[in-house]
């Protein structure tokens, strides 16, 4: 089922047509109703008129997140705050939180893209669908209830966290569809194991999981233990919420983007210079039609690359890549790039181990060390009598070289006891770092 055939279909000719003329109005918009804008475009000598094809966006500058956060609460507004309907912002937990603001017209349009996710996800009108994404100023929640509501779904607003009610909700109203962290459907199919859960009791059949890289090894875990379809979704408040982009079910080959609303470039992290499709970059967001806090050049700081190509579900919007990462969660450990979600990959390509780890770093006389720390699976430490058995430590030699020669780093490798690792309700925290930098 395509949500909106006639935009999910358009020609590239078209799309592009389109996108000019959204590209042409916003800047325009922004320029008139937001001093940052006007300021920024007048010191580059860059107004709305220079603005003729899709080429020239990249002449206007960036806007990024410590913008949001210097103009806060509404610096960044386009219009007042009475025209807008609802507000959202960020946790604030690295500063002042970024807010965010919808007009009647805004909401409207962020429906419409989570309807669209919804169908390419394969919901369907009447699915009974579990919506255990954070409600409140978190994006995540509302987005998806309201989008689902108008793709026909009905929303069961569990909100995040008390994972027995969750599988209690799910036996009771047969839920269809799903969607939460990757990080917490991992720890839902952990409780459902633990309960003994008769799996003819749960209906779901697809889940929609974002918020937080992941891998396909992780996908393949979610997918085995849970006996769905999993889907990963893209989005953040600054650009709108859930909604951005999303895989569809008949390839799982790359997330498909709204661009007749959200105008996807990717760029070197360290230059700002353009990249082509295929290479890996920073991806960039200008909203094509954001009324309240219009968005041009957004950098996101997520790693990803585009792709063009019609996909075999029929779609012909541009994909962007599932995230290698963030730019600023990349770590450098002795002058290796490596994001976590590479280290992910590789410890779930061991059955031997369960799908929860944390990464400690330290700093041995100028020299970055790396433990990872990974969850022994429970029947395996069952039959192994524990962690003293010589298999773990073969086992402990087989990680650690096949991290150090696919990704060039080495590591201590630690193996815990099963359900040792923090388990997480919302975001996981893959990373602690106690390097004194």
């Amino acid at each position: 089922m395509i949500w909106n055939r006639e935009i999910e279909t358009l020609p590239r000719s078209e799309m592009q047509r389109l996108q000019t003329e959204r590209l042409q109005r916003i800047v325009a918009y922004a320029y008139e109703r937001v001093p940052l804008y006007r300021q920024r475009y007048d010191e580059a000598g860059v107004g709305p008129d220079a603005i003729k094809h899709l080429e020239d966006l990249a002449k206007l500058p960036f806007t990024r997140k410590y913008d949001l956060r210097e103009n806060y609460p509404f610096g960044l507004f386009a219009v007042p705050t009475s025209e807008c309907i609802r507000l959202h912002a960020s946790s604030g937990t690295k500063g002042k939180p970024t807010v965010v603001g919808y007009t009647r017209n805004d909401i409207d349009m962020w429906c419409e893209a989570v309807a669209r996710v919804f169908c390419m996800g394969g919901g369907q009108p009447g699915d009974m669908f579990q919506n255990a994404y954070g409600y409140g100023l978190f994006t995540g929640g509302l987005g998806f209830h309201d989008g689902v509501q108008r793709a026909g779904g009905t929303v069961v607003p569990v909100s995040g966290g008390n994972t027995p009610r969750q599988i209690m909700l799910m036996q009771d109203f047969q839920s269809k569809g799903l969607g939460c962290t990757p990080s917490y459907a991992l720890n839902i199919a952990d409780a459902l194991e633990e309960a003994t859960v008769d799996r003819g009791s749960i209906n779901l059949r697809y889940g929609f999981f974002g918020a937080e890289p992941w891998s396909d090894a992780m996908r393949a875990q979610i997918e085995a233990k849970l006996g769905i379809d999993a889907m990963d979704i893209y989005g953040l408040s600054e650009i709108t919420g859930p909604g951005v982009s999303c895989e569809c079910k008949e390839a799982k080959d790359g997330l498909h983007v709204n661009e007749d609303f959200f105008l996807p470039e990717i760029i070197d992290p360290n230059t700002g210079a353009p990249l082509p499709d295929g290479e890996w970059g920073e991806l960039v967001f200008t909203t094509l039609t954001k009324e309240a806090i219009p968005m041009i050049r957004y950098r996101t700081g997520d790693i990803t690359k585009l792709n063009h190509e019609k996909c075999k579900c029929g779609r012909t919007t541009v994909r962007m890549n599932r995230l290698k990462g963030r730019a600023d969660d990349m770590l450098i450990i002795r002058g290796v790039n490596v994001f976590p979600s590479e280290v992910e990959r590789e410890l779930l390509g061991f059955t031997e181990l369960a799908p929860h780890y944390q990464l400690m770093l330290d700093r041995e006389r100028a020299l970055d060390e790396v433990e990872v720390q990974v969850e022994l699976s429970d029947t395996l430490h069952r039959e192994w009598g524990g962690l003293e058995a010589p298999q773990v430590t073969a086992l402990k030699r087989r990680v650690a070289e096949q991290i150090k020669n696919s990704m060039g780093i080495s590591v201590a490798v630690t193996l815990t006891p099963p359900k040792t690792i923090a388990r997480s309700e919302g975001k996981a925290i893959r990373v602690i770092d106690r390097r004194k930098i």
